[in-house]
């Protein structure tokens, strides 16, 4: 089927849920949130056969991609004309559209920004079956275009979805080199690791920049640049299951350092493959994996993580994460603060009552990283847009089970979390778990503006961006709430689901068979007599 064709197909069906004022979700055919995202076939419109590159330019430093091509196959085919993406998540199974519309902010985002300000232009299924292109009025474009319809772009790249249905994407690239020279600055306060993401920001061979909290006292800053070759050192590598977990190469080779305050010399030097860099966090999920060996009672060494490296890599996790339902236990947040007030923020963290887990993941943010929606979020009232320090954010990546016990406080703990980045100027990204109430929601985000675009473009009828992405009560940690298959299979499950570690054993198990685990088998209904 053509590209056209599958379009066709998408608009006829959305223009049918049009006709009818129903309501539907988009299915993906997989997640790299940990959003429970259970859908049924006649609630849905799928994407997941739009997998395709349709092409590459390399005189224009351009990528056409369909919404379901995943990251590691994009640099892939990008690679083989020596290009790369601007930005590139570091999951590998993230979705280019994934990536558009769910707010990534990654390594390189603190030159270029959220990866929506890489793309250029999006082809559309508006909620009423109209076929758009939406450009980037940030981009200076070739041809002449009467109508942009810039407003739908961004709000398309902050709505999750609740806008319509991207079906094509012109992402911008770059050229690539082989290699990555990743230089390593460690601060023992996060003053002094400030200091030195400034001066690795003020260098301008620096591409690729973000950190690591390994606890309030010993925070590492990653600096990296694109290079042909290595000055004759040895070249590590972090995607194979003989090598290590990025974080903890990391932590091993700056172990025993500590750097005078206020020096600006690398302690540490890395020369890594380009692909290996993109998604060395891809083993382990950043370091969340570890969290299941403590969970099976597992000692975490070497000998186990080689033996286990097949369920360590984002894929299989997200797979089982979802399966087992574990992702409820978990405090899965990103959030952004002004720097200025990101010594402040690290010290609320330290509290075990508020998280007191590490490592903790840094990323610097240029001002005006997120576009539409969330890119009015900023809390005005602490933030000075003509102060830079208030305006570029540091967004800390917070992951790990909760500390508390019952389901209010868990709730309680994520609202506090909350609370706290709005009261320092921040915002959160809104792939992850939100809290707020309804009324909370719409006061932070800019619902005149959302509605009047969901208006303009026929999206009334769509779940709204809150409905989207709010936490609900069977969510929850506690006794498990989902629908189960009826039989004696179901009577297992119901039986055994919250004694340890059934759910955990049975969410590994369904990953190691792969398959479909976000859309519900649909129980025909009986006909009356």
């Amino acid at each position: 089927m053509t590209h056209s064709e599958a379009v066709q197909e998408i608009s006829a069906r959305v223009t049918d849920f049009y006709r009818r004022q129903q309501p539907f979700r988009i299915y993906h055919g997989a997640t790299n949130s940990t959003r429970p995202s259970n859908h049924s076939a006649s609630t849905t419109v799928s994407t997941a056969d739009l997998t395709h590159i349709l092409q590459i330019n390399a005189d224009s430093c351009t990528a056409l991609v369909e919404p379901n091509v995943p990251m590691d196959a994009l640099v892939h085919a990008s690679r083989t004309l020596g290009l790369v993406p601007l930005v590139v998540m570091e999951f590998p199974g993230i979705t280019v559209g994934g990536g558009f519309s769910g707010t990534s902010g990654e390594s390189s985002s603190f030159r270029e920004g959220f990866f929506d300000h890489t793309v250029n232009w999006i082809e559309m299924v508006l909620a009423d079956g109209q076929v758009v292109k939406a450009f980037n009025d940030r981009v200076e474009l070739k041809e002449d275009i009467e109508d942009k319809r810039s407003d739908l772009f961004w709000g398309a790249a902050s709505s999750f979805g609740t806008l319509g249905v991207v079906t094509l994407l012109e992402v911008r690239l770059k050229k690539a080199e082989p290699l990555i020279e990743l230089k390593y600055y460690v601060s023992s306060n996060m003053n002094d690791a400030l200091c030195d993401f400034q001066a690795a920001r003020a260098d301008p061979k620096t591409e690729y920049l973000d950190g690591i909290v390994y606890s309030k006292n010993k925070i590492v800053v990653c600096a990296g640049r694109q290079v042909s070759e290595s000055p004759n050192l040895t070249v590590h590598r972090f995607t194979r299951r003989q090598d290590d977990w990025f974080y903890l190469h990391v932590e091993r080779i700056t172990k025993s350092l500590t750097k005078q305050a206020g020096s600006h010399t690398p302690d540490a030097v890395d020369y890594i493959p380009l692909t290996d860099y993109l998604f060395r966090y891809d083993r382990g999920g950043f370091w969340v994996a570890r969290y299941a060996f403590r969970y099976f009672c597992v000692p975490f060494i070497p000998l186990t993580r080689w033996l286990l490296n097949r369920f360590m890599y984002t894929r299989v996790m997200y797979h089982a994460l979802h399966v087992s339902g574990l992702a409820r236990q978990y405090v899965i947040q990103d959030v952004g603060v002004p720097v200025s007030t990101a010594s402040e923020f690290l010290g609320w963290l330290d509290h075990p009552e508020n998280f007191g887990q590490y490592p903790l993941w840094l990323c610097p943010l240029p001002p005006g990283s997120a576009g539409g929606l969330e890119g009015q979020t900023m809390n005005h009232s602490k933030a000075d847009d003509s102060n830079p320090e208030r305006t570029t954010l540091m967004n800390f990546g917070i992951w790990g089970p909760s500390t508390t016990t019952g389901q209010a406080e868990f709730v309680a703990q994520n609202r506090q979390l909350e609370q706290k980045v709005h009261s320092l100027g921040g915002k959160k990204w809104l792939y992850a778990h939100t809290y707020y109430t309804e009324a909370e929601f719409w006061k932070i985000y800019n619902k005149q503006d959302y509605d009047t675009l969901r208006s303009k473009y026929h999206a009334q009828h769509l779940p709204t961006l809150y409905d989207k992405v709010r936490v609900r009560e069977s969510d929850l940690p506690g006794a498990h709430r989902g629908m189960f298959e009826s039989g004696w299979k179901g009577m297992v499950k119901r039986a055994l689901w919250d004694v340890w570690p059934f759910s955990g054993l049975y969410g590994v198990y369904k990953a190691w068979r792969g398959g479909d685990y976000l859309l519900q088998k649909e129980i025909p209904k009986k006909k009356a007599d």
